[in-house]
């Protein structure tokens, strides 16, 4: 998982971005505690695409389990491929980076998620922030995670569930989580997209040339490699300190302290 911290921030970016703009009659959060969990989960959801092979780090988040679902998904995933690939598209003996980097993907399990909360309730939503926060984790904290060891991943996983499902009291508002997991299936493929090896994100409604599983990608100049030195040294760093401050932003009364400060340093200029 190569990208893994990069794509964890950018999710958390973007679900900050969207918790201030999702409307309260969608679910959308309703209190600081509500957007932090909501970009949490999206952190989360962004690694969630790379479940598709037991190769990646973020099938080791929950041990044997996660190693198992992976497995599942690698071999669905080849299944849909083979069943809908285009005419020039190659064979393939694996599922890495097809059904689950997709639109249809990232869509199917925002509405997924939705109707299991609305459906079961309670259970639905801390199963949805256990399995997130355990995959943020792993791309957030890498390096501790890999060192303890994912027993204590998956018990921190379990707590912070816990932990984060008091802040959710309004089982409707906690629909909301559906989009912050459709929204972090996307965001991971769009940042597959800047890379030059690059994303089937339209796949498989959209044929070009004869392949249904064409990769979306910028062009050669324009494109990084992934786990490269630009997204070390400048991509990285500039989201997790556009994220610091996105945080720092959603405290209650934060805005208004500035704008205050900014008035009066107004008025006295």
């Amino acid at each position: 998982m190569v990208m893994g911290p990069t794509h964890a921030v950018s999710g958390a970016v973007a679900g900050l971005v969207v918790a201030e703009f999702l409307p309260p009659e969608w679910g959308g959060p309703t209190s600081t505690a509500e957007v932090f969990t909501f970009a949490a989960v999206c952190a989360g959801a962004a690694l969630l695409p790379d479940l598709d092979t037991t190769q990646s780090t973020v099938a080791r988040s929950f041990g044997p389990a996660s190693k198992v679902l992976a497995g599942g998904i690698d071999e669905g995933s080849l299944w849909f491929y083979r069943l809908t690939r285009g005419r020039r598209d190659p064979k393939r003996r694996g599922g890495h980076r097809t059904l689950t980097h997709t639109a249809l993907f990232a869509i199917a399990v925002a509405f997924g998620v939705s109707a299991l909360v609305v459906q079961f309730g309670r259970p639905a939503i801390v199963g949805t922030l256990f399995v997130t926060l355990g995959l943020a984790l792993r791309g957030l904290a890498g390096g501790w995670a890999a060192r303890s060891g994912w027993l204590v991943v998956t018990v921190l996983a379990a707590v912070l569930a816990m932990l984060f499902w008091s802040w959710y009291p309004d089982e409707v508002g906690s629909r909301a989580l559906g989009v912050a997991v459709g929204l972090g299936c996307a965001v991971h493929c769009l940042g597959d997209a800047i890379t030059k090896e690059g994303v089937p994100f339209l796949a498989p409604f959209v044929p070009w040339r004869g392949r249904r599983w064409w990769e979306l990608r910028l062009p050669s100049m324009l494109s990084i490699r992934a786990g490269g030195a630009f997204e070390k040294a400048v991509l990285g760093p500039v989201l997790t300190l556009v994220a610091a401050g996105m945080v720092l932003w959603a405290v209650e009364g934060v805005p208004e302290a500035v704008t205050a400060a900014l008035t009066e340093i107004r008025a006295l200029g």
